[in-house]
């Protein structure tokens, strides 16, 4: 156990390359252990901050669009952000490797598979949230504009998302000291907002509510429909060593599961349950608008500055974890730079989004039913290769992107975590019923949509299965990155770097050729 002086001690006085109020000078590299500071319970903060959000209100008044009685949507809520437990199981990567996710999914794709399933699909999933983020803020500025009076020339629109873009990216420039920093006040202002709105929702709330009766088919199809939206939200968050990853590896692992889950899975249900119980009062297609009829005339511009600004602490945390996919993509770009560039397509992509698109509404109810295909299987193989692995992942080892090093595996990819991913979101994609878009699996079984349950299942279990066939599992002495993460003993440690330096220079050195060989045969089958 740590004496607590010394805790508190790493904790106030963190590292110079760490520093609130600074640009944070690491990215998608290795921490090392001499610059680990913090405590599992800062977590809660994090999450906290970026989850108090306007977009768990929609996602409540959707449920209720859908056609569900109140006691189903609530119990849909629940099960739904149930997924944050993994969240939760995620975030233990962080200590154990002292890197983000991104290159902890370089374990189970390999460097050049992780450049697809990893970045790529990271960037891709961070830069949609960063669009929806964008898009609530500037919608609700505008509102505000005009509930002051405040009539705007032609095209000034643009500029106010512009600045609301600007506001969410330059905290995600700055980095982790400045996130961990703000965090707490951020939660509680927004916490305040909420906690009043609360009040006025639960005093207009219809309890004898009853919707519109479906056939059995269909009311079934709804509530899974249900599910995979709500779902879609922690699901999305494949990203928690992100924000673990400066604590101390030895640090306890289940305090970092539970902070971690708890910091986004009580705002979720709180302000998911808020928006299921407006529903019952006001019509919930645009609660930007309608929730005037249940509130006060002096809380609704409080209420519309509560939307821009837990808009853009939301995106806080997306934009720095798509800067460090970014930066798994392969190119050398700093992670301030990354953070920029991917707000720049963000902020140009919810242009479109607020003022082109004929339904902002419907794109994002579609956009979030198809995204469950992917991020279900991506978070599953996650998941189960923490518990594979026992959560024994070498940073060092992580971080090396040459041919031949041991996370290269064969031609730069792990078929287990490949072909379950390819498997898994194609048997998804077969099970969902999206207003897009309905798999033939959907179709056959009446229109229920699977997705979110089948392509997590599949995943980790597909993936599961061919990882017990490979060598290394079968022979501990060969398995990857299997070091002690407290120590951080192993062919990548400090000490074995060290001893390699010449040889490295070159190429390889025999530690590292050795660690790749019993890599590279993790291809072979049992």
């Amino acid at each position: 156990m740590r004496n607590e002086a010394i805790d508190r001690q790493a904790t106030d006085a963190s590292p110079g390359t760490d520093r609130a109020g600074h640009v944070e000078t690491h990215g998608a590299d290795h921490i090392p252990a001499s610059e680990r500071h913090g405590r599992p319970r800062e977590l809660f903060w994090v999450w906290m901050s970026a989850n108090v959000i306007y977009l768990y209100f929609v996602i409540g008044g959707v449920l209720m669009l859908l056609g569900l009685s109140l006691w189903e949507a609530l119990l849909i809520t629940v099960l739904g952000n149930l997924w944050w437990a993994v969240v939760g199981l995620l975030a233990i990567s962080g200590p154990a490797s002292g890197t983000p996710s991104v290159a902890v999914m370089r374990a189970m794709f390999g460097v050049r598979g992780s450049r697809v399933f990893g970045a790529g699909l990271g960037v891709a999933i961070g830069i949609f949230y960063e669009i929806i983020n964008i898009a609530f803020a500037t919608l609700a500025a505008l509102a505000l504009l005009a509930g002051f009076g405040i009539e705007l020339p032609a095209g000034a629109e643009w500029a106010v998302l512009v600045v609301v873009a600007g506001l969410s990216f330059v905290i995600g420039v700055y980095g982790h000291a400045t996130i961990l920093k703000l965090a707490p006040y951020f939660s509680a202002a927004l916490a305040v907002v909420f906690i009043v709105l609360a009040v006025f929702v639960f005093g207009a709330a219809d309890f004898s509510y009853a919707p519109v009766p479906m056939a059995p088919a269909e009311h079934w199809a709804m509530l899974l429909l249900g599910f995979a939206i709500v779902a879609s939200s922690p699901l999305s968050w494949g990203t928690g060593a992100d924000y673990a990853r400066y604590l101390p590896a030895d640090v306890s692992k289940r305090a970092v599961a539970w902070w971690t889950a708890l910091g986004g899975f009580v705002p979720a249900i709180v302000i998911g349950t808020l928006g299921v119980v407006a529903g019952t009062a006001i019509d919930m297609t645009d609660p930007q608008l309608t929730i005037a009829e249940i509130v006060p005339g002096w809380f609704t511009p409080i209420f519309l500055a509560m939307i821009v600004l837990s808009s853009i602490t939301n995106n806080v945390l997306v934009a720095y974890s798509t800067g460090l996919y970014a930066q798994g993509l392969g190119f050398r770009v700093s992670r301030a730079a990354t953070v920029i560039i991917t707000g720049v397509v963000a902020t140009a992509a919810a242009g479109w989004f607020v003022f082109i698109a004929p339904s902002f509404l419907d794109t994002l109810n579609a956009s979030l039913e198809l995204a469950v295909t992917v991020l279900g299987p991506l978070v599953a193989v996650y998941a189960v290769d923490i518990l594979l692995r026992r959560n024994r992942y070498d940073g060092r080892a992580l971080t090396d992107e040459r041919r031949g090093s041991p996370f290269w595996y064969h031609g730069g990819a792990f078929w287990p975590g490949v072909i379950a991913m390819l498997v898994a979101t194609t048997v998804a994609a077969l099970s969902a019923n999206t207003t897009l878009y309905v798999g033939p699996i959907a179709a056959a079984l009446g229109g229920a949509d699977l997705s979110a349950i089948v392509g997590p299942l599949v995943a980790g279990g597909l993936y599961a299965g061919l990882w017990l066939t490979t060598r290394p599992y079968r022979d501990p002495a060969a398995r990857p990155a299997a070091t002690d993460a407290a120590t951080g003993v192993g062919p990548h440690s400090a000490a074995s770097v060290a001893v390699g330096d010449s040889a490295a220079s070159e190429g390889h050195d025999e530690t590292t050729d050795a660690a790749a060989s019993a890599h590279r045969d993790l291809e072979v089958p049992a």
